[in-house]
């Protein structure tokens, strides 16, 4: 069974910098496709950015494209980690890692594995 723990969660200010990590455990294929979505209370989550790495293949949210990279750690090879570089206040939100059914470069549809969350608050 596939399980996945987030970390890095932090607050910080308008125009900081945060790397979000992912651990993935119990993926049978040396693949990884996962994706980092988000949630606000009141919203759905929303997919903030995908990486398949069998396709190379990412997906960026419109309004974080040039600000996060997805990647997949070049040392820990079962860790997904997104770089959040220029945050704004609208980035502040729980952030959870999931694999994913789908991908494209317009597209990232989850699975139903999700981890716990890691919670990312921007503010002055």
């Amino acid at each position: 069974q596939v399980q996945l723990v987030e970390s890095g969660g932090d607050s910080v200010q308008p125009g900081g910098s945060l790397k979000l990590s992912c651990a993935v455990s119990g993926f049978t294929s040396d693949h990884l496709r996962i994706g980092w979505f988000r949630q606000v209370p009141g919203n759905n989550r929303e997919a903030v950015a995908c990486l398949s790495t069998r396709l190379d293949s990412r997906y960026y949210l419109d309004s974080v494209r040039g600000r996060f990279t997805i990647s997949r750690d070049s040392e820990k090879k079962n860790t997904v980690n997104l770089e959040m570089n220029n945050l704004r206040f609208e980035d502040t939100g729980v952030y959870y890692c999931t694999t994913v059914a789908s991908i494209g470069v317009y597209w990232c549809y989850a699975d139903n594995n999700w981890g716990q969350g890691t919670r990312v608050t921007v503010s002055s």
